[in-house]
């Protein structure tokens, strides 16, 4: 059990980084960061966290605003991974 929370905390973490990655190559990358080849490999690696954040939302939300809850979801995650990592470290469990 402890190795599956390590390898999904990891996942989240990846998925921070390239949301945190994506974001400054599209302040940096100009006018068109679609012709920018590290942001489209950044676009790439968070689409299936976009999706997964469109699926989470309501539907009163739109999409212009899901950049806005994905790092939000991430971070989340994170927490909730770290926490369950630091709890079965205590408690022995794995």
């Amino acid at each position: 059990m402890l190795e599956l929370v390590i390898a999904l905390k990891a996942l989240t973490e990846v998925a921070g980084f390239a949301l945190l990655g994506q974001g400054i190559v599209y302040i940096f990358a100009g006018a068109n960061p679609d012709r920018n080849i590290p942001y489209t490999i950044l676009k790439i690696v968070t689409t299936p966290i976009f999706a997964m954040a469109r699926f989470l939302a309501p539907r009163f939300v739109l999409d212009r605003f899901i950049w806005m809850l994905t790092p939000a979801l991430v971070f989340l995650l994170w927490l909730l991974f770290t926490y369950l990592k630091i709890r079965l470290v205590l408690t022995g469990g794995g």
